[in-house]
Order: structure tokens, then C-alpha cells, then sequence
């Protein structure tokens, strides 16, 4: 099942029918306990549509983004790659095997970029990659009620240089985005869920990579976990759970090129660079 957030309210997609639930609030509808039964219950009771025009916005409501990094082992041998002339190569060696995971802060919900949107680069950064990140939507218990596509769009020359400018690195407007839907099942994510990145610059691809949640070296449990830890987020927040996708060091993003990230049965998360 699939819930996408739109101009008209909340539309939940199962077997190519559409419910649309107009009376439903974004933030309410998403904690509901047993999301997935919720959503059935929906389908049971509501009424399916057969011409729906409305606007699809990026499956947020108040929640914040947050990012887990060096999850996967080419996440890792690529920031050590980027930051080793600032001598912070064995630092990232050392994340990846830690018990605690790296854990930091990405968007306010007002800065996520829906697909079809527009993403951006820094113009003070020489050097900008997105990073295709399976996303989870934590429920206000810290508890995995669903999935989405995350586009962290990073500016590797800025956090090359020192691994304390990774805030600049990796939060400013349009550098997040989210979509197209929350996807929503009762069971967790197969392991051998594909992750497809497709880079194309004038119509044509400029970089292709793959890879499967399987790679991810921490538990989506253990993420959720240490993010919860100390902190309380009343409507849930959404957690980037890193990247093992990264393109060759010679190969910087444009203006204009367009960003194709494809989760399993998650969809096709598409911007272009502004």
C-alpha cells in the first residue's frame, strides 16, 4: 500500500485503486497504531475514485529528516577518499565499526523537496553528489511504519575539507527530497530490495550504480534506537539511512541533470538540479 501526500489530502493507492482521504490529517494518520491494518480498514470502508487531479507534495507533514552516515561500506571508503588531505580518513573507519552510529540532523519539513521538484547544489562547493538513501518513517514510538525514497544531496569539497563542516555539507534549502510515496506493508523490507541511481545530463545517463538494502551494515531497529535515545518526536520523524551508491570522484552534479532514485516496490523518486 502507498500513501501519498497531495493537495486534496491524503491518497492511499493499493492494487491500482485510489481512496482518496480527504478528511484525514497527514501527522494524525501515520501514527495511527498498526498503520498497515489502518490503512486496509481505509480500503475497506472508503470509497475508491476514478479521476483524481491533485497535486503530489513530498510525504511530510511536521516531521524532521535526519540522516544516518557511513552505513555502508562504499559510504565509508568514500569519505575517507574525500577528507584524507584534511586528515580525517581514519576517522571515518572508525564510525563504520563503532557501536554508536552517525547520526545528523538534514531538513525541516518546509526545506524537503517533493518528486518532480527541484534539488540543489551549493555554489560555494566544487564537488556535489546526491546519495540515493533508503528512508524510514519512524512513528511517534520510534517504531518502523513505513518507507520512502530519500535524495541527501551532499557537497563532498565542503565536508572534504573538515568533517566539521558536514552541517554545511548537508543542510541547506533544496538539498532534501522526498517521495513519491510512503509505502506501507506489514512486513519489513526484503534485504534484497534493489537501490537504482540514474544520473542523466542532456537526456542521457552520466552515471549509473545499484545496490541492495542488504549492504546496509546497521539494523534499521539499531537506527531508530539511538535516534530515539534522548529525544521525543511527537509526529514521528523521518530517518535517511545512508548510502552505498557514490559516484567516481571525478563526477560532479550541473545544473540542469536529472536525479532518478528507484526503490523495489517503493517508485521512482525523480528531481532535477536547479
Amino acid at each position: 500500500m502507498k500513501l501519498f501526500r497531495t493537495s486534496s489530502g491524503v491518497l492511499l493507492e493499493h492494487d491500482n485503486r485510489y481512496y482518496l482521504l480527504s478528511d484525514e490529517n497527514w501527522d494524525a494518520f501515520v501514527n495511527q497504531d498498526h498503520l498497515a491494518a489502518a490503512c486496509r480498514e481505509r480500503i475497506r470502508t472508503a470509497q475508491a475514485e476514478e479521476n483524481i487531479s491533485a497535486q503530489v507534495l513530498a510525504p511530510i507533514g511536521s516531521q524532521e529528516v535526519w540522516a544516518a552516515g557511513v552505513t555502508y561500506f562504499r559510504s565509508r571508503t568514500a569519505r575517507m577518499e574525500e577528507s584524507q588531505d584534511a586528515g580525517g580518513g581514519t576517522f571515518y573507519d572508525r564510525v563504520y565499526a563503532a557501536e554508536r552510529p552517525e547520526l545528523f540532523f538534514k531538513s525541516t519539513p518546509e526545506r524537503v523537496v517533493p518528486t518532480g521538484g527541484k534539488v540543489r547544489i551549493r555554489q560555494d562547493s566544487t564537488w556535489n553528489v546526491p546519495e540515493p538513501e533508503l528512508t524510514l518513517f519512524l512513528n511517534r514510538r520510534g517504531e518502523v511504519a513505513g518507507y520512502t525514497i530519500g535524495n541527501d544531496m551532499s557537497s563532498r569539497s565542503i565536508e572534504g575539507e573538515n568533517p566539521l563542516y558536514l552541517p554545511q555539507a548537508k543542510v541547506y534549502d533544496g538539498a532534501a527530497s522526498l517521495g513519491p510515496c510512503l509505502y506501507v506493508t506489514d512486513e519489513p523490507l526484503s534485504p534484497d530490495t534493489s537501490i537504482r541511481l540514474e544520473i542523466r545530463r542532456d537526456g542521457v545517463p552520466a552515471f549509473e550504480g545499484t545496490t541492495q538494502v542488504s549492504q546496509i551494515k546497521r539494523s534499521f531497529a539499531e537506527l531508530a534506537e539511538f535516534l530515539f535515545r534522548e529525544m521525543s518526536f511527537p509526529n514521528g520523524a523521518y530517518l535517511m539511512t545512508g548510502t552505498g551508491i557514490v559516484p567516481p570522484n571525478e563526477f560532479t552534479l550541473q545544473s540542469g541533470d536529472e536525479i532518478h532514485i528507484t526503490i523495489g516496490d517503493i517508485g521512482t523518486l525523480v528531481n532535477e538540479v536547479a
